[in-house]
């Protein structure tokens, strides 16, 4: 028995080992990889084990950044092979819609963060184009083709400046998107400039320091918060290793969590105050980051 446990447990690390392998990104050792394998394919030999299996690898990560979640469920049948119980399973499809969400979420945040440095570079782009002497409508068609900080919304704000058209009105409805509130400042300055003769490139070169000072300032917080965020998500894989270390002993944890009553109260108690403390620590975290 205490042979077909440690099987089980170096099968199901190797199986880990592999999933992180492949949720990760290609880092050097792959970027050697296809620079060894850079040759064409012999003719009438096909491709090399080696090219073949890196291959097969990027279809994978390709796979993973499209529909990732499913990892989720993968995880569960393997559990559930190893604890014979298909318990682990359903809690797999249960964490699959659960883990697409955080997916898009992480998204959205990445795609903010993206949409704020693209406006940041609209704003010196268009400093330095209307101090090259391009009146502001030109300069803005200028900057926004150099840039694309715009987005979606960049074909209306390029006809409103084009064709004389409510450039401001154009800029606050493409501040509407989460990571371009900065637009709103370009909108005031716009106004300003137009109705009042003020300088547009001084205002715009204010905007882009305020902006770009309250990115950093983002960007630190983030970094500082950082150590609590990878704290917590440890502590919530503890039970994981628990449970490794006891298969590891010979102990068979998953029979007693998987195949007993009292194991499935624990399981299901257990999951839940899990469920609740990560949920509370993050909670914590992402408004301290909102505020």
């Amino acid at each position: 028995m205490t042979g077909i446990a440690e099987v089980s447990v170096g099968a199901a690390m190797t199986c880990a080992g592999a999933a992180v392998w492949l949720m990760g990104g290609p880092g050097a050792g792959t970027r050697r990889v296809r620079l060894v394998c850079a040759d064409d394919d012999a003719p009438g030999i096909g491709p090399w084990p080696w090219k073949r299996a890196v291959r097969t690898g990027e279809r994978l990560r390709g796979l993973h950044r499209t529909r990732g979640e499913w990892w989720a469920l993968l995880a569960g049948v393997a559990v559930g092979l190893l604890g014979a119980s298909v318990v682990p399973v359903v809690l797999g499809a249960v964490a699959v819609p659960m883990v697409r969400r955080a997916r898009r979420a992480g998204a959205a945040r990445r795609a903010g963060e993206r949409r704020t440095a693209a406006v940041i570079a609209l704003c010196g782009a268009l400093a330095g184009e209307i101090r090259a002497g391009r009146q502001p409508g030109e300069a803005l068609l200028g900057a926004c083709r150099d840039t694309g900080g715009l987005g979606d919304a960049q074909a209306l704000v390029l006809a409103a400046a084009r064709f004389g058209g409510d450039v401001p009105g154009a800029l606050t409805e493409a501040a509407g998107r989460p990571g371009a509130e900065g637009l709103l400042g370009l909108a005031a300055c716009w106004r300003v400039a137009v109705d009042r003769g003020a300088g547009l490139a001084a205002g715009l070169d204010r905007l882009e320091g305020a902006l770009r000072a309250e990115r950093d300032q983002r960007a630190d917080l983030r970094a500082q918060l950082a150590g609590a965020r990878s704290t917590a998500v440890l502590l919530a894989g503890l039970p994981v290793l628990g449970l490794v270390l006891g298969t590891a002993l010979g102990a068979d944890p998953l029979h007693v969590v998987l195949h007993t009553g009292a194991g499935l109260g624990c399981l299901a108690v257990g999951g839940v105050l899990e469920g609740v403390g990560l949920w509370w620590a993050l909670r914590i975290v992402r408004g301290a980051e909102a505020g």
